[in-house]
């Protein structure tokens, strides 16, 4: 519904990528989501670490579904609550094997869930990443060990259609994607200073 308008040249799963407010009631169906968390499974990460960990909950399981939607803050809530299906994206923050801090735990979860969006994209399903949630409430209802840290929420569906939302909302999913240009992001020689690829 949104494809990315790119100056450069990418794959058509990455352009049409996005992450949409409003989600349809459609049940999403349990195969499309093992090949998602399958897809975040297969993620890279620093010494193979694998430190990704997912809470998920469909609404056909009504209380886990609002243990989950409980731990967003509440602006978070108004608009996932719609959604099929909630997860939380939670790192371990030591290495299994010497106990030692991992600096990239952070940086692979989010390769997971980014592999993960692509996954749901490429399936017709929507996933929309969040960070406003309340990390000790899901720690305390859901167990989570010390070593390790709640960092995001994810609903996850289809995109609803945006004429079925209020204006709010509406406005928000049909408003044109922006993004920085590679200019501003890719250097060379020295910081601030765009690197001949942005040409």
């Amino acid at each position: 519904m949104k494809k990315a308008s790119t100056d450069f040249e990418i794959l058509e799963v990455i352009a049409k990528r996005w992450s949409p407010y409003g989600f349809d009631s459609k049940a999403v169906p349990v195969g499309d989501l093992r090949s998602l968390f399958e897809a975040a499974r297969w993620a890279a990460s620093s010494f193979n670490e694998q430190p990704w960990r997912y809470i998920v909950a469909t609404k056909d399981d009504a209380d886990e579904f609002e243990r989950i939607l409980s731990c967003l803050v509440d602006a978070n809530q108004s608009w996932a609550k719609a959604a099929p299906v909630l997860a939380l994206g939670i790192a371990k923050l030591t290495f299994t094997q010497n106990g030692k801090p991992n600096v990239a735990a952070i940086h692979d979860l989010g390769q997971g869930s980014a592999t993960l969006a692509l996954e749901a994209t490429a399936r017709g399903l929507s996933v929309h990443q969040m960070t406003g949630i309340l990390p000790d409430r899901a720690r305390e209802l859901f167990g989570v060990p010390e070593d390790f840290e709640v960092v995001t929420a994810i609903a996850i569906g289809y995109a609803a259609d945006p004429e079925s939302l209020p204006p709010d909302a509406k406005k928000t999913d049909t408003t044109p994607r922006q993004r920085k240009p590679v200019s501003e992001i890719v250097f060379g020689g020295e910081w601030g200073s765009p690197s001949k690829l942005a040409e």
